[in-house]
């Protein structure tokens, strides 16, 4: 019915046309909002608002020059605005469209890995145990496969697969199990199956709308920034207010008074605020992803500045994931175990006999595909026992025509073990591999040996290769009955024959020692938690720095034995986890978070999921992760690389930083507009500022400065810094007061320059105080690039984006000042050179004496660090 090959599937060009006529194999989502809509919701801010009713007021009254200046200056807002939000917006849609889910299918015969997306009606798909399934299928092969269908049918039980037929035409989605829906999980077995529904089409389609998330939420730090903008804005109403009233009572005019008011108001309300904040967080989530790190979550970005304990994965984050056989074991002749050299099973001389069935349940018991050492793909321990068997002389192909596969039992992390049943003549043989303890424990004898078999004594040499840094895999086989085979249980598993050890090594990364010290500078712990034999995971561990000699390792047998006061009471000192399964990482990261700990976990299986929302960062592997780890998680590592979550740790923090950057430039200069305008009356002076020069401060000049903020680079110490803690506020350490004297310093500069040049005499003092404040914000700007380095330490031309806006900004001031035109709109006069450089000089003053404070600062940590 579908026209396609159960062998073959669709060839590529047939794929391409169906999925020309069908379409997409996605549910649809709600338009993504028009440009037009963005640039348009720029007008729809309350303070907005109120200034295009000033400037209509403006205009009925015939002040038609300020109102044509209020609008193009709203307007000129508005394109910073949109650009912003329109950046914000690309930056979100790339990383989504990076995040999509991939499918593994045959085209041509061939195996091949596309966007889910791309799939159409007729794909032939391979699933494994952590896929999530892409669309709606029928099941044509199966091995022992499961699928929680519970997103579609609530129940939590994962449904066991068949291939059969069913007669039933009606039957429910929960009782259709030779199909498998789309957003459903594999949970265990493989499969191949055939695509029959795609899209708005499949099971998932008809309920799509219940299961839309809301993908615009906002982060914790943007809901707080927003609640802060709202209570500003109270405060500067009544501020404006009693400046009203002030200036009614002075005579000034009413008109003036109540444009001032609501520039004032503007100006007390930091608009730009949560825009510069969204467009910080989805640029640097867009640079993380050059640096490997795909963020799935916003939220993510500014969580990462706080993690204060990494649990890592071993296996190809903390090493290469670049496995060979490095050594093996055999059962002696004595019935106990012989230690022979791995380069029988890598230099192509043959093997002893007793070590013929060893290398032949390495390649059979095996999911790694490929017909040649080119061609090789799969788990890369996988990959590693296939290649030993091949340089053995037991290539996988030759060996699967002798002993086909006609049952197996997947690994799972529950067993630790794996078992496959072959076909050799009219004998059927169990093969069997998995961690040492499990897989001795089951043995009764040794292969080649009458004498007993001393499990003690394998399971010694298992620990002694272990502790040299080797991941130990034992083999065992049993002869297999037919009712065995048709009904696989575990029971195939028990009464074996004892087959070897294969001792694997995986090189640690070469940077992981270096980002693991770097992590350990920063008040980061990093924990290692693994599946792997304690003795390897300490080996590996204290290689890297992560642990020390003789420091304690916990395994999941002693974790499985602890009361939760005991682990509580010893969680914060433990560095090593071993044959930990994934249920007890969720023990782990609960017992830190209850001593304030935050947490990042990586993991890549089906069962790491949940632990994976339990942390406060889930990091779930791109290469070798599963779909279902990758949904769970807040971040993707592209690369598998440990040192990639350190980098990501790093631009966490610099994001951070810069935002407090950003509102300490933009409150501090909004606070020394208001004590201007505010204070003046009190001392005798007429409103410095007019509404226009208020505009003008407030939605350009703060603007450019800052948005070239959120590109500062991080310091250099900032990764020496302890962790910050879980939900501080972005006043904290000093910013409120810092925000308090900074503004007040700019409103008392500029109101001394007022007085001084309307009490001299001066015709064009209010230029002079409107320069003032423009300068000073930019010296400003200049100070804040970083809380403790100076200036002059960073270097000025190290932030090229904020001098270029520095150097446009005092360059619009002078032109407001100079030019005719813009004199008649702005009510400017032009300035002598002295009056110039005086205001140019109060910007200087700014830039001095904050990092006179900076130095301060400095010095107080220098003599607290010498006593």
């Amino acid at each position: 019915m579908l026209a396609s090959s159960l062998s073959q599937g669709l060839s590529a060009d047939e794929a391409a046309r169906r999925l020309a006529a069908d379409g997409a194999n996605q549910l649809q989502e709600a338009p993504p909002r028009p440009a037009w809509r963005m640039l348009l919701d720029q007008f729809r801010d309350f303070m907005i608002l109120m200034l295009l009713a000033a400037a209509l007021v403006s205009a009925a009254i015939g002040e038609g020059v300020d109102s044509i200046a209020i609008v193009a200056i709203l307007v000129v807002n508005a394109c910073i605005g949109f650009v912003q939000e329109y950046r914000a917006a690309q930056a979100m849609q790339a990383l989504k469209k990076l995040a999509a889910a991939r499918a593994r299918v045959l085209r041509g015969g061939a195996p091949a890995e596309i966007d889910a997306a791309e799939l159409v009606v007729g794909d032939l798909v391979i699933l494994e145990a952590g896929d999530q399934i892409p669309a709606d299928v029928r099941i044509v092969e199966a091995a022992a496969f499961g699928v929680d269908e519970s997103v579609l049918t609530g129940e939590s039980v994962p449904v066991e697969k068949q291939v059969d037929a069913l007669a039933d035409p009606a039957l429910g989605v929960a009782d259709r199990i030779n199909l498998a829906f789309k957003g459903t999980v594999a949970t265990r077995g493989r499969a191949r199956a055939l695509v029959v529904t795609t899209g708005m089409a499949t099971e998932l389609g008809r309920i799509a709308t219940l299961l839309r998330q809301d993908e615009g939420s906002r982060t914790p730090l943007q809901e707080r920034l927003s609640v802060l903008g709202t209570r500003l804005a109270y405060a500067a109403l009544a501020i404006c207010a009693l400046v009203f009233v002030f200036g009614a009572l002075r005579g000034e005019s009413l008109l003036l008074m109540f444009m001032t008011a609501v520039s004032l108001a503007v100006a007390a309300v930091p608009e730009a605020l949560p825009a510069v904040v969204t467009v910080a967080l989805a640029m640097g989530a867009a640079k993380m992803v050059r640096n490997q790190a795909l963020i799935r979550r916003l939220p993510a970005v500014e969580t990462l500045g706080s993690v204060s304990f990494i649990c890592s994965d071993k296996t190809g984050t903390l090493t290469q994931n670049r496995m060979r056989v490095e050594s093996y074991c055999l059962p002696g002749a004595a019935g106990a175990v012989a230690v022979a050299s791995g380069a029988a099973a890598t230099d192509g001389s043959p093997p002893s006999e007793a070590a013929q069935w060893l290398f032949r349940a390495a390649a059979l018991n095996n999911d790694a595909r490929g017909d040649s050492p080119e061609t090789w793909s799969g788990d890369p321990t996988e990959i590693a026992l296939l290649a030993a068997a091949h340089a053995a002389g037991y290539p996988k192909g030759a060996l699967e025509r002798d002993f086909p596969r006609v049952a197996e039992l997947p690994f799972d992390s529950g067993r630790k073990m794996m078992t496959t049943v072959h076909r050799h003549g009219a004998e059927l043989t169990g093969l069997v591999k998995g961690a040492p303890e499990r897989v001795i424990a089951r043995c009764v004898s040794a292969y080649a040996t009458d004498r007993p078999f001393s499990a003690e004594e394998a399971l010694r040499l298992a620990t002694a290769m272990a502790a040299d840094g080797l991941r130990v895999i034992a083999f065992a086989r049993r002869r297999v009955d037919v009712a065995d085979q048709l009904h696989l249980t575990e029971k195939i598993e028990s009464e074996l024959e004892f087959l070897g050890l294969l001792g694997l090594i995986d090189p640690a990364r070469p940077e992981a020692k270096e980002a693991v010290g770097l992590c350990q500078g920063a008040g980061i712990a990093v924990v290692m938690i693994t599946g792997d034999h304690p003795a390897t995971a300490a080996h590996i561990a204290r290689q890297l720095g992560i642990a020390t000699e003789g420091g304690r390792v916990i395994a999941g047998a002693e974790l499985a034995a602890m009361a939760e006061p005991e682990l509580h009471a010893c969680v914060r000192e433990v560095r090593v986890y071993a044959r930990v399964d994934p249920e007890q990482k969720i023990r782990i990261v609960t017992a830190l978070q209850q001593h304030g700990e935050c947490v990042a976990m990586t993991g890549d299986g089906v069962n790491d999921a949940p632990a994976l929302k339990r942390a406060d960062i889930g990091v779930a592997m791109g290469r070798v992760g599963t779909d279902v780890a990758r949904e769970a998680s807040d971040m993707v590592l592209l690369d598998d690389n440990f040192a990639t979550i350190v980098r990501a740790v790093h631009e966490g923090r610099r994001i951070y930083d810069n935002i407090r950057r950003f509102v300490l430039f933009v409150l501090a200069g909004n606070t020394g507009e208001i004590v201007a305008i505010a204070a003046a009356p009190m001392f005798g002076l007429p409103i410095p500022l007019l509404p226009i020069h208020l505009l003008w401060v407030n939605l350009v000049t703060d603007g450019l400065p800052g948005l070239a903020l959120a590109a500062e680079r991080a310091d250099a110490d900032v990764m020496r810094q302890a962790p910050r803690p879980r939900g501080e506020s972005v006043f904290a350490r000093g910013l409120w007061q810092r925000i308090l004297w900074i503004g007040m310093m700019i409103g008392a500069m500029t109101l001394a320059i007022q007085y001084w040049a309307f009490h001299g005499g001066a015709p064009h003092w209010q230029t002079m105080a409107f320069c003032v404040l423009t300068f000073a914000q930019m010296g400003l700007a200049l100070a804040v690039r970083s809380e403790g380095r100076s200036l002059w330490s960073l270097g000025l031309f190290t932030n090229l984006p904020l001098l270029g806006a520095a150097t446009l900004t005092i360059a619009l001031q002078v032109a407001v000042v100079y030019l005719p035109a813009a004199n008649a709109i702005f009510k400017t006069e032009p300035l002598t050179a002295w009056e110039m450089l005086l205001c140019g000089g109060a910007g200087l003053a700014v830039l001095a004496a904050v990092e006179l404070q900076k130095w301060l600062i400095r010095l107080r940590g220098r003599n607290k660090n010498r006593t």
